[in-house]
């Protein structure tokens, strides 16, 4: 169950290393905003950052079988997770996908970076149980 948490985590990071390269190719944070739709700098930044602490942190539990990593990792996983919904809420006020700073954000990778992140939060709460 671990290798696969491990693999749903490397999906949903390709996911959202796309939809991070729609939103650097579409003009980034320079772009103009919404008052509605707005994405806090602070979840556009420090939503990828924490996706990799937690990746790093399961990546050590995975190496040395350290339980206390495995709980960490999926700590860490939870917070991304809630900076991501926050940003899929907003995104869904969005119009047709469009992102308040001008990155069209297609639904479909979007769905599967979300799908992707439940199923991996899932994995990893199962296997820090076990661990």
């Amino acid at each position: 169950m671990d290798v696969a948490a491990l693999i749903a985590w490397l999906l949903t990071a390709a996911a959202g290393v796309h939809l991070l390269s729609r939103l650097v190719r579409d003009g980034g944070l320079r772009g103009p905003a919404a008052k509605v739709t707005r994405h806090p700098l602070l979840l556009l930044g420090g939503h990828p950052p924490a996706a990799l602490a937690g990746f790093v942190l399961w990546a050590v539990h995975l190496t040395t079988g350290t339980r206390w990593c495995a709980w960490a990792a999926f700590a860490v996983l939870v917070a991304t997770a809630l900076q991501g919904f926050v940003l899929f809420t907003r995104w869904l006020v969005g119009h047709d996908g469009r992102h308040a700073r001008g990155a069209t954000f297609p639904a479909a990778a979007v769905l599967i970076h979300g799908l992707g992140a439940a199923l991996t939060l899932v994995l990893v709460l199962a296997t820090a149980v076990r661990a």
